[in-house]
């Protein structure tokens, strides 16, 4: 081992950027897989019909809301450590800001429940329901907003380094993201558009563990 490599390997700073990027590498595969198991376990849950944010509801929606709270303190801890992975460039400042908007927003996501609807939890009527105050608050359209203009700053930094096979697909993240949340938005509760977000949500959590994994992998050693 070199000296350099040693520096590098022991350097605390390294060291902490590369925890927190390790938040961001797991915080949508742990997410994904919690949500999946209930989606495919919980009582009368239909997957081309109703959105993940239902499962907070019901006896065992404190899972639900778990989960979310975990992914939003993984997804501000993957934040910061892009904060400081992505120091000097483009990027170094709205990247960690939009993604970090995003954990903000899936705290309000545990904190406030979606309201029942589309017939789940079991007993719950058909159709779109009441709105109430916290399914108002809930409903994270910034958030989404947000990491889905994270993925084109992202991909408008690796394209000036010259690094078109991530700036392609961190727009094509972003644009299929986008592409999900109008579907959910204009579905009016179809299979299809709720599939569509599925698919979006699926997508854009797999760029931000990739992304996580990439910087985590190549952490610079002036990196603060």
């Amino acid at each position: 081992m070199t000296p350099q490599t040693t520096k590098t390997t022991c350097d605390p700073r390294i060291s902490v950027t590369r925890s927190l990027l390790g938040y961001g590498v797991i915080a949508g595969p742990l997410y994904i897989a919690v949500s999946l198991a209930q989606a495919l376990t919980r009582e009368g849950f239909d997957l081309s019909r109703h959105a993940w944010s239902l499962l907070a509801n019901g006896d065992l929606g404190w899972i639900q809301i778990a989960n979310f709270l975990a992914a939003a303190l993984t997804t501000l801890a993957c934040a910061a450590g892009l904060r400081r992975a992505l120091t000097p460039g483009r990027g170094t400042t709205w990247a960690p800001r939009l993604v970090g908007v995003y954990g903000v927003s899936l705290v309000g996501a545990g904190v406030f429940r979606a309201d029942p609807a589309m017939g789940f939890p079991a007993g719950t009527p058909e159709g779109p329901g009441a709105v109430s105050w916290h399914g108002m608050l809930h409903f994270g359209v910034v958030g989404f907003l947000c990491l889905i203009a994270a993925c084109f700053v992202v991909a408008h930094r690796f394209a000036a380094a010259g690094r078109t096979g991530w700036a392609v697909y961190s727009r094509l993240a972003g644009g299929l993201f986008l592409a999900g949340f109008v579907a959910v938005a204009i579905g009016a509760g179809a299979a299809w558009g709720t599939l569509l977000f599925v698919a979006g949500v699926v997508i854009a959590w797999t760029w931000l563990s990739a992304l996580s994994l990439h910087l985590f992998q190549h952490v610079a050693p002036e990196t603060r």
